[in-house]
């Protein structure tokens, strides 16, 4: 939906209907660079005692579409083998990037040579060591559009390329300074074990580097990881996690509370404010940088008139919306990136005007419109809110027929144009180019609503290939103007990432790109 991604919200990879298209400033890039040439600490964890046998269970609100994260594109497959699988670096707390499987870097000067010094000592799961070749067979299938979810990230790289088994390098046609974003950001460019790569290996098995070996994978119910004691890293100090589908918020709440699992991402909203105060559970909220929207299908009419995709973006209170939602753990947006990130624009041009949405509508020649509303019940927050939205655009005469489906066949209906119009989110935008090149450059390969204007292709571009950081932010803000006054997306709210644990649960660490790393937790007695 990473993409992501991740990671990416994260969906296929081509589109079926469309075809798809094949930075910092200098100093920040050099900055990076030094960055990485020391070997980066590890992050520091709860001191107290661990659970000498202790089994971590989680519950998790759905289960992955594929175990594969080069091809998947649901965020739990992602939540679950963030913990199995390493990138070369990865996102820290604050989002700036630190070694992972790969300990130090650098840029040539003209900033198209990225060469990587690989970490000693990494075994894979199975014991073999890891090696640059590794990276290299991964790299080639991520690169792959024909295969991964993310090569749309990788245009830029025209060869991965091993130098000795320590070091490989990234040579690229143009600069691309948020290359480390690209390659880190989320599981959807994991490095994957080459012995499974050749037919359904990476569908049934996960041979990875990272802190917990994959052991079985029942559907419908649960994975099972074990620790691994040959972690290059601090941890894991857990011997299992069990991560349990549970798909209703409060369900996932009552076993947090009796003790059948110790920690979960399936918070009731609606429970939040009390559950701030409650002594048997621990509540953990930041801010996130994921954004959930409303987009309509350009090739249906009347969908392609701007003046009935802006009377819709009238019609809705997005504080509503919100609230509805997430209660008040969601911030209401009309712009990607949530405020205070640092390639946010405070362009909003859409307050509730439902007067001004019946004139548009009237302009437009439109009555009586039906719209065919899809939800996926992957995210049951869309529920809420799109109820709203059919109330609020009921207002101006409009009538939303919500359709819910499953995500497999919510995926298809999307990429075969089945749809009036649908709610979903994007998440993990650690970069502008995250926020609107898949999903609003012409040739974007998640583009699947069908927009295109060459003014914003052209500001797109020239983002994607700037290296001053401030220049490629105005670029991005001239682009989002465009796309959300042409209402490509209507921008609804941006959620707080929250988790609930048990209080025997330590080390749990809270990011704003989602993600659950679980090589910090402990159980104690």
């Amino acid at each position: 939906m990473n993409p992501s991604p991740a990671f990416p919200h994260r969906r296929r990879s081509a589109r079926t209907t469309r075809s798809a298209g094949r930075a910092t400033s200098l100093a920040a890039v050099a900055a990076l660079a030094l960055a990485g040439c020391s070997a980066g600490e590890s992050l520091e964890t709860d001191d107290g005692p661990a659970s000498s046998d202790g089994t971590l269970v989680v519950a998790i609100s759905s289960e992955p579409d594929s175990l594969d994260v080069h091809v998947s594109t649901a965020s739990p497959t992602f939540l679950v083998m963030e913990n199995v699988y390493d990138t070369l670096v990865e996102p820290a707390p604050d989002l700036s990037f630190q070694p992972a499987l790969a300990t130090e870097w650098e840029v040539s000067e003209d900033l198209l040579t990225w060469t990587f010094q690989l970490r000693d000592g990494v075994t894979w799961h199975n014991g073999r060591e890891f090696t640059a070749s590794d990276v290299v067979a991964s790299f080639e299938r991520i690169t792959d559009a024909e295969t991964a979810a993310n090569a749309w990230r990788f245009e830029t790289v025209d060869e991965v390329r091993e130098v000795d088994d320590r070091t490989v390098e990234f040579v690229l046609n143009q600069p691309t300074p948020n290359l480390l974003a690209n390659i880190g950001g989320f599981k959807g460019m994991a490095i994957v074990a080459p012995e499974l790569i050749d037919g359904d290996g990476l569908t049934t098995d996960a041979i990875g580097t990272g802190p917990f070996r994959f052991v079985s994978y029942t559907p419908g119910d649960r994975i099972v990881l074990e620790a691994n004691p040959d972690y290059w890293g601090d941890g894991p100090y857990v011997d299992r996690v069990e991560f349990r589908f549970v798909s209703e918020p409060t369900t996932a709440l009552t076993n947090l509370r009796t003790g059948a699992v110790h920690l979960t991402n399936n918070v009731p909203a609606q429970e939040i404010a009390t559950l701030r105060d409650d002594p048997d559970v621990e509540l953990g909220q930041q801010a996130s940088n994921d954004y959930w929207y409303f987009t309509c299908n350009f090739d249906r009419p009347p969908f392609d008139d701007i003046d009935v995709r802006r009377a819709l973006s009238f019609a809705i209170d997005r504080e509503q919306v919100a609230q509805a939602a997430f209660f008040d753990a969601a911030t209401p947006v009309q712009s990607a990136m949530p405020p205070g990130n640092f390639w946010a624009t405070d362009y909003a041009p859409f307050s509730h005007d439902p007067d001004q949405a019946r004139e548009l509508l009237a302009d437009a020649g439109v009555t009586d419109l039906t719209v065919d509303l899809m939800l996926t019940n992957e995210y049951p927050h869309t529920l809420a809110a799109a109820e709203v939205i059919a109330s609020q655009w009921g207002d101006v005469g409009v009538n939303a027929e919500i359709r819910t489906l499953d995500f497999a066949s919510w995926l298809d209906e999307q990429g075969n144009g089945s749809y009036d119009c649908y709610v979903l989110g994007w998440l993990n935008n650690l970069d502008g180019e995250y926020a609107y090149y898949a999903q609003h450059h012409s040739a974007g390969s998640f583009n699947f609503h069908g927009y295109a204007n060459p003014q914003v292709d052209q500001y797109l571009d020239q983002a994607r290939a700037s290296v001053e950081d401030t220049e490629r932010r105005d670029l991005y803000h001239q682009a989002a103007r465009l796309i959300i006054d042409e209402v490509s997306y209507g921008y609804l709210y941006s959620p707080q990432a929250t988790l609930a644990w048990a209080p025997q649960v330590s080390g749990v660490e809270m990011h704003p790109d989602g993600k659950t790393r679980l090589r910090t937790v402990r159980l104690t007695d």
